[in-house]
């Protein structure tokens, strides 16, 4: 019998046997291995409303066993409460973990200015329970500022000033979990500077209505003035329309009524000459 077939065999079988003792090994040592080490999240400890100043009997620490804590989140009380006296600024559930942009710095007060975006402005704009969405526009959604002006001697228009503008506060209510609506007489939105003077000038100068965004929809849409053309009213009798010259459609070129006058001059100067 030749020695090759039998060393190879063999050469063969000792490759599997240390494939699975490594195997086994791997094995064995992810099974042995420790946990990660369990830390702690402070939480709330009871239901928190906006403005709630923050004390100990507030929170609590719970084992949090993942590798890192969320992003803002506080690993104890004395981190939260160490640094100086702090507020609830978005309401809190219980056992929800407190994050540092749900409260106020150090020291603030829950005020509206705690709740301003760095570069951005407050501004209070005058709304009745119509142009205020009926009371449903709630403090953090998002809506669309429109202005209407009724022009004397000219057609009143509606123009989309701004789009996806964050309410900051209705009436004095600033509470983004204020569930049941109310008739709001006054809405504060976040604005950046050059908005702000927009809509300051435009409430002189007309009337602002809200237009209340889809949740979670930021994509900002193409829009032109709208005028009293666009309408179509059905009881606007047809004396007080305007010239239909002053709507003529792309279409229908105003050339076209020359031509036609033209023709006509042209088929009579014919007739008389036969």
């Amino acid at each position: 019998m030749r020695a090759g077939p039998i060393l190879t065999f063999a050469f063969a079988f000792l490759i599997a046997g240390l494939a699975s003792f490594l195997a086994a090994g791997w094995l064995e040592g992810r099974a042995s291995a420790a946990p990660p080490a369990a830390g702690t999240v402070v939480v709330a400890a009871r239901q928190l409303a906006f403005g709630t100043p923050l004390s100990s009997q507030d929170l609590v620490e719970i084992r949090w066993a993942a590798g890192e804590l969320p992003q803002g989140a506080f690993a104890r009380k004395e981190d939260v409460l160490r640094p100086g006296r702090r507020a609830v600024l978005s309401a809190l559930s219980k056992n929800e973990p407190v994050l540092d942009w749900k409260i106020t710095g150090p020291g603030q007060r829950a005020s509206l200015s705690a709740l301003i975006e760095s570069g951005m402005k407050a501004v209070t704009v005058r709304v009745d329970d119509v142009r205020g969405v009926a009371g449903f526009v709630l403090p953090g959604e998002r809506v669309d500022v429109v202005l209407v002006q009724n022009n004397r001697g000219a057609d009143p228009t509606s123009d989309v000033l701004m789009q996806n503008i964050r309410v900051l506060a209705v009436d004095q209510l600033a509470n983004e979990k204020q569930d049941a609506p109310t008739i709001a007489r006054a809405v504060t939105l976040e604005l950046n500077t050059e908005q702000a003077q927009k809509v300051i000038l435009a409430s002189d100068i007309g009337k602002l209505s809200l237009i209340l965004r889809q949740a979670g929809s930021p994509v900002s849409e193409m829009n032109r003035r709208v005028t009293r053309l666009d309408l179509a009213l059905p009881e606007t009798p047809p004396e007080a329309q305007e010239p239909r010259a002053a709507s003529v459609s792309p279409s229908a070129p105003a050339t076209v009524g020359v031509v036609r006058g033209v023709e006509r001059s042209v088929y009579t100067v014919t007739k008389e000459r036969q």
